[in-house]
């Protein structure tokens, strides 16, 4: 008789999939949130990356500004910089983080010509 009393679900608790819920409503609000949008940066970043031409202002992952001069090896994986007049700089196509603003090379070229 003890048994039977303390098998039974306590009158609290929730029983069956109600009981996952929660679990499942953390995990969706952790997709829209989190796993979506970075997935959405990544797709754009690949279409900016495949749509690279010559003369495109750069920026690299390590802060290098620069100019496409041009495309070599297989597939056109490797990316020739231009840096400034006598400077080439040879990279991985995907070392690019993002094609530069023409505002920024405005204002280095005012400074220049204060200098």
């Amino acid at each position: 008789m003890n048994t039977f009393l303390f098998s039974a679900n306590p009158a609290g608790q929730p029983s069956g999939i109600m009981a996952y819920l929660p679990f499942f409503l953390i995990l969706a609000i952790m997709y829209f949130m989190m796993i979506r949008p970075q997935a959405k940066r990544q797709k754009e970043k690949q279409l900016m990356l495949n749509s690279l031409k010559k003369g495109d202002k750069v920026v690299t992952i390590g802060g290098i500004h620069g100019t496409v001069a041009g495309f070599k090896g297989k597939e056109s994986n490797l990316v020739i910089l231009k840096l400034d007049k006598n400077n080439n700089l040879t990279i991985n196509r995907s070392a690019i983080s993002s094609l530069s603003k023409n505002d920024d090379q405005s204002q280095t070229e005012d400074l220049q010509q204060e200098i």
